[in-house]
């Protein structure tokens, strides 16, 4: 008996465990992708790409090779994406990385190939592969390169970036571990503690995919491998770059949408090392069962379930499927390809049968020691005989079904299955420890998961059936569907909760010269009747009142919101933490929720300590009413917020019937120019708003060939370029010591530049009009004082910033020196 996890990327019959996100249900099939997937039954080549971020993969490349070559196709990428910007919500570093985790799995359930990831953190822009294999640790990202390709075994390995700077440090070191990676993987010297179950693998040849978005129109590409990719499959109805063009536009957060092409598409390929392909990428490369010796009666068996299928009446290939099984079966295990192509065959047959077999818990979460209702159903959507042996529900209770499936006519049933008391609480498995520094750490039993997209689900339900004489098993995650009535239905994973979570409204507490700050702190019930006492664990001398509050919550899903006054030891300047401790049941527990929905990937549950960054600082402000024009992903105006300021939210729609001038100052978000272009027809009012005496500050918008940048938004000219100062570190020089930008309302010192993340900024202004006048250079080790991070104007009674400096992630980070010079630019 062989297990199967039936996961639903038809398009290619893709069926590894790391294609599919686990809260999707299986998607049956249509005749043409059943076809399509018969005829990849004979096909046994493999490729990884590698890269470094969601988005770098070629997806059109990628469609291609799943569909088109029938080839085993994957996508290495280095990271989840953490570091990038986000333009469909707020969610930053690592709740930004599982958005991007999950537009990954949408692009492959699109394009039919396999997605994978090693344990390194995007830590934002690097200039350099030497800042990014320091800080991730290149012998720990290459072990992870090295376990990938020993895992999927490919023939060929494709990188997206050369060895060759200037680039992305992320994309170079992507090529550098991967030309590293082809060599160590055949080597059983190097990461033997991989080896057992796995075995040292040689690819046969390393290739890079020649970029192409920068070529000249009469560029000579003629010392290249050339590959026609832009094919047409009538099975499908769509072309590979049809189909490339839906995958590539999963990447939402990131506003990559793109049109669909059609006709000729060339890729260029430059051979890197073993065997040297001239016109083909698979050249010299035995794709077929015939690799091997012996492998006669697969390939017979084979042709013939590819020669008689029949579109009308899939059911009726069952048989020669069934016969594939057999003479791959008889195949020794040595084989490579055996487990993987009867996986496939197995996917097929239920297939070919329409077998629908789905576990649904009754609820969306259920907490450890309790009981969840399982509801299951078995349907045989074809004349095919089947037969319903049994199923193993979780904790391993077999129950006998000994029922046939009738055409069309579903086999139900349902059952309470209890949760362990020790039953794992769920949140993604590399968010389940701190996250720091240039690697996601681990739990000890979590490391068998390193590469995977996604763990294990919280329960797993196992149908065993018959047909023709065989017995197959099928696991299925527990999932939780629901039916919204715009969406229609909707699936989730079913998860495993805490009895109480205790979730502060911020991470990041901000205490301005010593006052006091109520915190709040939002009780949800996982079970009925919850009950127990909330407190505040803190450093010595912080006080908190009440000591601790009691609660009782009697509907499981209800939330109560509890609240405490706490107050910083006088003069405290130094940051510590806040843990959050729920004492309930007999258990001191400290877990917090955050949950990721839109709409399109499935809700994602954070679960982590409950704890935040208590940061007491002194901070000085002159004005108080300030409007903010939002720009995406942007958390500047709730920051400003919790540290006294009165902020009204600005968008588009209200500019032009209120009264700006009600403002002591206004911020612009970042990106907000990009992110909607009808803020371009409100550039003559701002400026008004600033003649007259107003504060305006902008923050950074991008500028680019792909995506120039068309509206004005300063009062004189004014261009953005792409320079950045990527060293948090980086020293603040003062252009002008004496710029009162420095002197007020605070003082400015050497200590309010330490302590900032990722960046010091991005896109700074590359040229401008002389009326701007710039306040700090600042430069990354090795280059020219970049002196356009932030540029300051009079005009008329009021003025002008523009800048880049990344506030956007200071103020939420909760930095104090980023609050005091914010504080200083909306005084001037």
């Amino acid at each position: 008996m062989r297990n199967l996890v039936l996961l639903g990327t038809a398009l290619a019959m893709s069926l590894g465990i790391w294609s599919t996100a686990l809260a999707q249900p299986a998607r049956q099939p249509h005749a043409g992708e059943l076809a399509a997937g018969i005829r990849r039954l004979g096909v046994v080549g493999s490729v990884l790409y590698v890269a470094a971020h969601p988005d770098d993969e070629n997806t059109r490349l990628l469609a291609y090779l799943a569909g088109g070559r029938g080839v085993r196709a994957g996508y290495l990428s280095m990271t989840r994406g953490d570091g990038g910007q986000n333009l469909i919500g707020t969610e930053q570093d690592e709740l930004l990385g599982l958005i991007r985790t999950h537009e990954l799995l949408a692009a492959r359930r699109v394009d039919g190939a396999e997605q994978l990831f090693t344990r390194a953190r995007d830590f934002g822009y690097s200039k350099s592969a030497d800042e990014t294999l320091r800080i991730w640790g290149r012998d720990e990202v290459l072990a992870d390169v090295v376990l990938a390709i020993r895992r999927f075994q490919p023939d060929v390995i494709i990188t997206r970036f050369t060895t060759k700077p200037p680039n992305h440090g992320h994309h170079t070191s992507s090529a550098i571990l991967a030309e590293a990676a082809f060599t160590a993987a055949a080597d059983p010297a190097r990461y033997p503690e991989q080896l057992g179950e796995l075995k040292p693998w040689k690819a046969d040849r390393l290739l890079n995919n020649t970029s192409t978005w920068n070529l000249k129109p009469d560029a000579d590409m003629s010392g290249y491998l050339a590959l026609d990719v832009g094919g047409y499959d009538p099975l499908l109805g769509r072309s590979w770059g049809e189909i490339s063009a839906e995958s590539r536009s999963q990447h939402k957060s990131q506003g990559f949408g793109v049109p669909a092409e059609r006709g000729t598409q060339l890729e260029y390929f430059t051979p890197l090392a073993g065997t040297k392909p001239k016109s083909d990428l698979f050249e010299g490369l035995e794709l077929t069962w015939r690799r091997w010796s012996g492998t006669e009666q697969v390939v017979r068996s084979i042709d013939e379930a590819v020669n008689g299928f029949d579109a009308r009446a899939p059911h009726r290939s069952i048989p020669a499927l069934l016969r594939v099984h057999e003479a791959i079966s008889a195949l020794p295990d040595s084989n490579p390809w055996k487990a993987l192509k009867l996986r496939e065959t197995e996917a097929l047959v239920a297939a070919c049968a329409g077998l629908f077999l789905e576990a649904r818990a009754a609820e969306t979460a259920a907490v450890p020691g309790s009981q969840v209702a399982l509801n299951l159903v078995a349907l045989n959507r074809s004349p095919a005989a089947l037969r319903l042996v049994g199923v193993t529900l979780p904790g391993g209770e077999s129950v006998a079904a000994g029922a046939n499936l009738a055409d069309n006519k579903p086999f139900k049933l349902s059952r309470p299955v209890a949760i362990p008391g020790d039953a794992r609480i769920s949140t993604p498995y590399w968010l389940r420890k701190p996250v720091a520094g240039g690697l996601y750490a681990l739990d000890e039993q979590d490391r068998a998961l390193v590469g995977r997209p996604e763990g294990e689900p919280a329960l797993t339900v196992t149908f065993v059936y018959e047909v023709g004489g065989k017995r197959f098993s099928v696991v299925r995650p527990v999932v939780y569907a629901w039916t919204d009535p715009v969406r229609g239905e909707l699936y989730r994973a079913f998860e495993i909760a805490p009895a109480v979570t205790a979730t502060l409204e911020r991470d990041v507490l901000m205490f301005p010269n010593g006052t006091a700050q109520s915190v709040a702190v939002v009780l949800a019930a996982g079970k009925a009747d919850a009950a127990g006492k909330v407190r505040l664990e803190m450093p010595k001398g912080w006080r908190a009142e009440p000591a601790e509050v009691p609660f009782q919550i009697a509907a499981r899903g209800d939330e109560r919101t509890v609240r405490f006054q706490v107050t910083p030891p006088k003069g405290a300047s130094e940051r510590g933490r806040l843990r959050v401790v729920v004492d309930s049941g007999g258990r001191s527990e400290s877990w917090r929720v955050r949950t990721v929905t839109h709409e399109h990937i499935p809700p994602q549950t954070v679960r982590q300590p409950s704890e935040a960054a208590l940061v007491p600082f002194t901070l000085a402000t002159k004005v108080r009413r300030l409007g903010y024009i939002p720009g995406p992903g942007d958390r500047v105006a709730e920051s400003l917020a919790a540290v006294g300021y009165e902020v009204t939210l600005l968008p588009e729609e209200r500019l032009a019937s209120e009264k700006l001038e009600r403002f002591e100052a206004i911020l612009v978000g970042v990106r907000a120019f990009n992110a909607n272009p009808r803020l371009a027809l409100h550039h003559e009012r701002l400026m008004k708003y600033v003649e007259q005496g107003g504060r305006l500050l902008v923050q950074y918008n991008t500028n680019s060939r792909v995506g120039p940048l068309n509206s004005s938004i300063g009062p004189y000219p004014l261009e953005i370029g792409r320079d950045r100062v990527t060293d948090e570190t980086a020293a603040m020089t003062p252009v002008d010591p004496n710029h009162p930008i420095l002197k007020g309302p605070n003082r400015l010192e050497a200590a309010d530049f330490q302590g900032w993340v990722q960046e010091r900024g991005l896109y700074f202004a590359s040229k401008w009009d002389e009326r701007y006048k710039p306040v700090f250079a600042m430069n990354d080790a090795g280059e020219e004082p970049l002196r356009g991070g932030l540029l300051v104007a009079r005009h008329g009674k009021g003025t002008f910033v523009y800048t880049g400096l990344a506030f956007f992630r200071q103020l939420p980070s909760g930095v104090p020196g980023a609050y005091r010079l914010l504080a200083n630019l909306l005084a001037q």
